[in-house]
């Protein structure tokens, strides 16, 4: 149940396609002066160093960041998250979503972090400790539920589980429906893994028939290495903030380069 580690996956075309949108996100909703709440279920550590032997062992980030990095220009907010964590933590750093908030978001922004896992939590509080993010070790969705409706009441919610515990695709349609009842005026973000075996079908049908109005959007790629599992990346963004759709878009013209003719 604790055992999941992004340091193996950091990096990979699934956190491109992820982290490219939520940047994009963060910062349409920062551009006016009123301040947010952003709330993170499954935050992991944050930071990680894509020279670290796990890292390496999987050549993920080599098919990822490492591959189409230049699909972003300078001005683009992942490209200036990216550049500004590795001008702080080195050259060979990734910044998870909770560094990439904390580089866009402002003081006057409420962030607030879920990781359960010790050493996880420990290593994200240690990446944070300069800001004014609060990190709680405690399971994503039970806070969730406890800060919901947030103050201020704009904002984002990404939550991002990795999906080991199977349940989560059965309970995860519940766990939103209780979240947008309660603020049924903040951007809700979730993150799924398409795999070859399609787990994530059943889910995103209940989802979309509860959120109509949602954008659905999903990106493939090749396998990172021979017989790996995951073939795509989902986002499914329940309020979108006006224009994500023309960015996804964009961003799929781009991941469909990657595929064989």
């Amino acid at each position: 149940m604790l055992s999941y580690q992004h340091i193996y996956h950091a990096g990979n075309l699934a956190d491109v396609h992820k982290h490219a949108l939520l940047a994009w996100m963060l910062d349409y909703l920062t551009r006016k002066d009123k301040p947010v709440t952003y709330i993170e279920t499954h935050a992991g550590r944050g930071l990680y160093d894509l020279d670290d032997p796990a890292a390496r062992k999987t050549g993920e980030a080599a098919e990822g960041i490492e591959k189409v990095g230049t699909w972003f220009d300078a001005d683009h907010p992942l490209s200036r998250a990216l550049r500004s964590v590795r001008s702080a933590h080195g050259p060979r750093c990734y910044p998870g979503s909770p560094l990439i908030a904390a580089e866009l978001l402002r003081p006057t922004d409420a962030v607030h972090f879920a990781e359960l896992h010790p050493q996880e939590h420990s290593a994200l509080s240690a990446a944070l400790a300069r800001t004014s993010a609060k990190c709680y070790r405690q399971d994503g969705f039970a806070l969730a539920h406890a800060l919901t409706p947030p103050t201020p009441r704009r904002g984002l919610m990404l939550i991002d589980p990795s999906y080991e515990i199977k349940t989560d695709y059965t309970e995860i349609p519940r766990h939103i429906a209780k979240i947008v009842r309660a603020w049924n005026v903040g951007t809700i973000c979730l993150w799924y893994p398409i795999l070859a075996r399609a787990a994530h079908e059943q889910m995103v049908a209940q989802l979309e028939t509860a959120h109509p109005a949602a954008l659905r959007h999903e990106v493939r790629f090749p396998p990172a290495r021979p017989g790996h599992g995951m073939v795509g990346s989902g986002l499914f963004v329940i309020m979108p903030p006006y224009g994500l759709s023309d960015e996804a878009a964009r961003l799929a013209a781009l991941f469909r380069s990657l595929m064989p003719a």
